[in-house]
């Protein structure tokens, strides 16, 4: 068997406020991936500027600081093998216009920007994400 990696995913203020928390977490579920942490957050500019640091010099970098810290998202890690390969495989493209069916933004995005859910775009990003929004003591072993 794989070796068993986690990655960093929230569901972002568009999903908790159409009520789609259930079902994204439902899909990561029944595919078999184990919720390692999870919880309900109200971003900080701090904490949205330190995520999207990256993107700092970019031209859409403080709509999406803004966007982000405008509602409760709900944070997960989540732990399968090549998990943040397989949870993108499940978002689908960052432009749900690009998504297939099938993938959560296909089914449910609605634009670029309120596309209902972040997942690490790499091994590397995952560790300094779910190190960001997690404690240690909040994750299971």
């Amino acid at each position: 068997m794989a070796e068993l990696t986690r990655t960093l995913v929230f569901v972002k203020p568009d999903g908790v406020q159409r009520g789609l928390v259930g079902e994204i977490i439902a899909r990561f579920e029944r595919r078999g991936i184990r919720i390692v942490g999870l919880k309900m957050v109200q971003p900080t500019r701090e904490l949205a500027e330190r995520h999207y640091a990256v993107h700092r010099e970019k031209p859409f970098f403080e709509s999406v600081v803004n966007f982000i810290t405008s509602g409760p998202v709900v944070a997960m890690v989540l732990e399968c093998p090549n998990a943040v390969e397989t949870v993108r495989q499940m978002m689908g493209a960052t432009n749900p216009l690009n998504a297939a069916p099938g993938t959560i933004r296909g089914d449910f995005g609605l634009d670029i920007e309120r596309n209902l859910i972040h997942g690490s775009s790499d091994p590397e990003a995952a560790e300094y994400e779910i190190k960001l929004w997690f404690r240690p003591e909040e994750l299971l072993p």
